[in-house]
């Protein structure tokens, strides 16, 4: 199955669904296993939408559809044959391959290669990959060899058949379950549903109001490696949520902490102070790819590449022993510029 990328878990506070005998509408749930996670969709359920069950196997023959073609941890999804191509071949490949290649390097191109599709050799060679072998620090030696089978250029499109220069193994991790809430979305709308709140793997999207008229409010956690707690409370309505953050996933060597995720120009964890961040777009799998791409790219860089290209975003700094939140002017416009909640 594909696996969230140790994602961050995004709270959704949500209140226990309304019952009929308040409102005509009432909101109905229904969740299970997905991703080596799980995933959960809340919706206002009204005259003329599809009974639960039918929701409930469409949404979960989408998520089976996802893993069949982008999983990684499964020798027979349509990437993994690819992987296992040697460098110089082609492969047809199905409509979401190569709709998650084209987000992919569309993402690579316009952040100077902060997100990389085809890092997993790096990330098998820290264990942190499907093919790891146990967490560890390899040499420099060892990085720069894998290095050299990493790379989106050594990936090209040849109408539906996708070929490689390289023997590059391509990883969707870092945008697959933004991709798959956004099919999931489209198709409850598709279905007659206005109004609702997707969650995969920690990745969301809401829509619409509740039957009480009150919008889809989630809370994003702090930055805590051992409670959690919420930092603020968001109202959503048809946006896309995202967070990435390294603070409960890394592991320590000789008293230096390894964060899990990787800058793909060194091939290394990253070093800097950003704990984590939240990005907010109308497209949930932007969002994904572009958590990643701030988180790599820092406190720093990542706050001024998501205020020159209008992202809106919420950054989580460590200094010292506190943690201190900034927000670009995006996210300001749509969510206030409110204290810490």
């Amino acid at each position: 199955m594909i696996r969230a990328s140790f994602r961050p878990v995004i709270v959704v506070a949500l209140a226990t669904a309304l019952t009929g005998c308040l409102f005509q509408d009432k909101v109905e749930s229904f969740s299970g296993p997905t991703m080596g996670s799980t995933y959960t969709v809340k919706y206002v359920a009204s005259t003329g939408t599809p009974d639960k069950e039918q929701l409930r196997q469409q949404t979960e023959a989408i998520l089976a559809d996802i893993d069949k073609q982008a999983s990684t941890y499964r020798a027979d999804s349509d990437i993994e044959v690819f992987n296992e191509l040697p460098a110089g071949r082609c492969m047809v490949m199905p409509d979401g391959v190569r709709a998650l290649l084209e987000a992919g390097r569309k993402l690579s191109d316009e952040s100077g290669g902060a997100l990389d599709l085809t890092i997993e050799p790096l990330l098998n060679l820290w264990g942190f990959g499907p093919r790891g072998q146990g967490e560890r620090v390899p040499s420099a030696e060892e990085i720069a060899t894998a290095r050299q089978d990493v790379g989106q250029h050594h990936l090209r499109l040849e109408g539906e058949q996708l070929c490689k220069d390289r023997n590059v193994q391509v990883d969707f991790n870092s945008i697959a379950a933004g991709y798959a809430v956004d099919q999931v979305t489209a198709r409850l709308e598709a279905s007659g549903v206005s109004s609702f709140l997707v969650e995969i793997t920690g990745e969301l999207k809401a829509q619409g109001r509740k039957p009480d008229g009150s919008p889809w409010r989630i809370a994003i956690e702090a930055p805590r490696d051992n409670e959690r707690v919420v930092q603020r409370v968001i109202e959503l309505d048809g946006l896309g949520v995202s967070t990435s953050g390294d603070y409960r996933n890394y592991f320590e060597r000789d008293g230096k902490r390894y964060s899990h995720t990787l800058d793909p120009t060194t091939g290394a964890p990253i070093e800097h102070h950003l704990a984590a961040v939240t990005v907010v777009d109308p497209s949930t799998l932007r969002a994904d790819g572009l958590s990643t791409v701030l988180m790599v790219l820092g406190p720093e860089r990542g706050l001024a590449y998501a205020t020159e290209h209008r992202i809106a975003a919420f950054f989580v700094v460590r200094e010292g022993q506190e943690f201190v939140s900034k927000s670009t002017e995006a996210f300001d416009e749509l969510f206030g510029a409110g204290a810490e909640q």
